[in-house]
């Protein structure tokens, strides 16, 4: 490494030390902060937020930048040196068409609105959310005016979490996923008394159900020398550097398998990140390539693992241990089929395989009429309700349980929902791949076992971090761009034996 690169890793080594600190700041708020606290809360976010934007896109970094570039102006496309300066000039151009007043603006605005979406949910007020999320949907609007755009506002925020996407290609894939998928299940619906799941209807004691989460999350892989597992209402995982990446989950009494597979799939997220390699970490290559690359490994490990037939005759003797009362004869088959089973459900966190991207698609077609202003936040709730009944043949009876379950709103995050049907289009490919270069995974897998297949992504997806592109990872990881044919295939085949179809 040269004098010039090393000057400008070492800043932003410093800009990513700030950034992180948020995170801690962000992982408390939501696991441990009392609810008084709020406000200090933001006001604290607000200024590291504005600090590190003013450190990242001063001239100083300007000036660091273009002498790293001219020194290693011969690195080749593959390094971490031309990748290190390819991502951060990116990431500079963007940051730098925001100023430091938006920035500060926007972190206020979406700290409010988050604190007022956990309290307006509990009390099942929409009303009293509505002014916080028109103030969201004023930043994402504004947020798309600034980046800009060739065809329409939200292809600049869907941009922002998967570079490269369009809506005119998530039209095209939903399109096609929704085709496929409504015949499937109106097949299934008719075969619907083959899977019982009552077993998973009864009171699972939360000790219990604590001990089970963290079993799951070692079994698949995840490090808890370099992690933690805390609770909250509303998952995720967080990453403070690859050494420290942490999970939460939820428990109740009545739902036991979504707190587990809740934790299974933050897991891994979590084990990307653990998975990064070193040298990229406090860095802007220490991180996913994308969301949507982000969660094809969180719904691999949740779904294509963690729903696996082998993985279950692995571990059910453990489950059954820690709940002996509720799992009394209930046989591994059985489970299987009862935790895999597909009804249309109101929740989206615990929805199945298949009918789950029908709640991702809800939620795009209403973020597109809400940023182009076709639809007024007025009206929300009640467009909520009729697309849940065309697309799922159910409707909440509450806004609690139907616009005001997800917390992204609240953090102007849109353009973020499309991800998770991504991510399951990009695992259902990296698992087809992975299988096909490697048959002892699949061997391995049938036993409960999933080491291969975790050195497989290490090898092809999680050592490189924000190196590469979403689209570049996927090539390079399977030899062919995005398809949603592989989990066409992985679902008809999975539901079409379980439901003898």
């Amino acid at each position: 490494m040269k004098a010039k690169y090393e000057a400008l890793l070492e800043q932003l080594h410093k800009i990513n030390d700030v950034e992180k600190a948020m995170a801690v700041l962000q992982w408390d708020q939501e696991t441990n902060m009392p609810a008084q606290s709020a406000g200090r809360r933001v006001a604290q976010l607000t200024t590291l937020s504005e600090i590190a934007h003013r450190m990242f896109t001063s001239t100083q970094m300007g000036d660091l930048l273009a002498a790293a570039q001219e020194e290693q102006a011969q690195a080749h496309y593959d390094s971490t040196q031309a990748s290190m300066l390819r991502v951060t000039q990116r990431e500079y151009e963007d940051q730098r068409l925001f100023s430091a007043e938006f920035v500060s603006r926007k972190s206020a605005v979406t700290g409010t609105a988050g604190a007022a979406w956990a309290q307006m949910r509990a009390d099942n007020n929409f009303a009293g959310f509505q002014k916080h999320l028109e103030a969201a949907v004023a930043i994402a609007q504004e947020t798309a005016e600034i980046r800009g755009y060739e065809t329409e506002p939200y292809d600049a925020l869907l941009s922002q979490y998967e570079r490269g996407m369009t809506s005119a290609q998530l039209r095209l894939i939903f399109t096609e996923l929704k085709n496929e998928s409504v015949p499937l299940l109106q097949a299934i619906a008719e075969r619907s008394e083959r899977v019982n799941d009552a077993m998973l209807k009864q009171e699972f004691p939360v000790a219990a159900q604590e001990a089970m989460c963290r079993y799951g999350a070692e079994s698949i892989g995840y490090d808890f020398k370099r992690g933690h597992l805390g609770e909250v209402h509303h998952p995720f995982s967080t990453s403070f550097g690859r050494d420290d990446v942490r999970i939460t989950t939820r428990y109740a009494p009545e739902y036991a398998m979504s707190s587990l597979f809740g934790t299974m799939h933050e897991a891994g997220h979590a084990m990307y990140e653990q998975g990064i390699a070193e040298d990229l970490d406090r860095s802007p290559l220490g991180q996913g390539a994308s969301l949507g690359i982000h969660e094809s490994q969180s719904r691999l490990f949740e779904n294509q693992v963690g729903r696996s037939l082998g993985y279950w005759q692995a571990h059910f003797t453990k489950l059954q241990s820690l709940f002996p009362k509720q799992l009394a004869g209930v046989s591994v088959a059985d489970f299987y089929n009862a935790i895999n089973k597909v009804q249309p459900s109101l929740i989206r966190v615990e929805a199945d395989e298949l009918t789950y991207n029908l709640h991702i698609i809800l939620r795009f077609e209403l973020e597109l009429a809400l940023i182009n202003g076709a639809l007024k936040l007025a009206d929300l709730p009640a467009a909520w309700n009729e697309k849940m009944q065309s697309l799922l043949g159910v409707a909440p009876a509450t806004d609690k349980l139907g616009v005001l379950q997800d917390v992204h709103w609240s953090q102007a995050a849109f353009g973020y929902f499309p991800t998770y049907t991504l991510g399951n289009l990009y695992s259902a490919q990296f698992m087809e791949s992975a299988k096909q270069q490697d048959p002892k995974i699949e061997e391995e897998l049938a036993t409960g076992n999933n080491t291969f297949l975790l050195a497989w992504l290490r090898e092809n997806i999680h050592q490189h971090g924000n190196k590469y592109d979403a689209a570049e990872i996927c090539m390079r990881a399977t030899g062919k761009p995005l398809s949603s044919a592989p989990f066409l295939k992985y679902v008809h085949e999975k539901f079409g034996a379980i439901y003898g179809l």
